[in-house]
């Protein structure tokens, strides 16, 4: 059970909607489920949304596709996001036969499906790159920043052959660098 699954579960508690010795139920299945699915090649960490605000997020890495598909599965299964990093074409092919409504973003290279159980972000990152062979990894991490409810802007082609790209960004910047500074006076 995630969050939004358990705030679901009080609300139809409170309205009536579901009787407390079903809402107990319910939730005492939810506790005594493995807070981590072992899958012989792989063990899945549900319980991580609890902990960290966000489910696991799976390297593709040297997995197969039917590894990737098995583990895509379960994930999706237990109502929590999926976020595949580092997925071929390939994997996805696997993963899609078990989780059809799963995206591919080839110019990140990952595998997404959003559930509803990631709270919204604060604020807005900015994802800045170098130059073009970049892109690949800013793409990773501003999608991924995006599926864990962030706003993205980018910021591409700004470095390495001239400071004269960087500096001409200096307003998108500054606002990036201000908002940061507000957010760490508020903790």
């Amino acid at each position: 059970m995630n969050p939004s699954q358990l705030r679901t579960l009080l609300a139809e508690l409170t309205s009536g909607l579901v009787e407390a010795g079903e809402a107990e139920r319910l939730l005492l299945d939810a506790l005594r489920a493995a807070p981590y699915e072992d899958l012989g090649f792989a063990r899945i960490d549900h319980h991580r949304t609890i902990r960290q605000g966000f489910p696991e997020v799976v390297l593709g890495l040297g997995k197969t596709p039917a590894q990737a598909a098995a583990i895509a599965g379960e994930i999706v299964r237990r109502g929590s996001t999926l976020l595949i990093t580092r997925a071929s074409q390939e994997m996805f092919d696997g993963v899609r036969a078990v989780v059809p409504q799963a995206a591919y973003y080839f110019d990140a290279a990952i595998i997404a499906f959003r559930q509803q159980d990631v709270a919204p972000g604060k604020g807005r990152i900015l994802v800045v790159a170098a130059g073009t062979s970049d892109l690949p990894i800013a793409e990773e991490a501003a999608r991924t920043a995006e599926l864990m409810g962030n706003d993205v802007d980018r910021l591409y082609d700004v470095g390495v052959a001239g400071i004269h790209r960087l500096l001409g960004e200096h307003t998108r910047l500054d606002a990036a660098a201000g908002q940061f500074r507000e957010e760490r006076a508020q903790l």
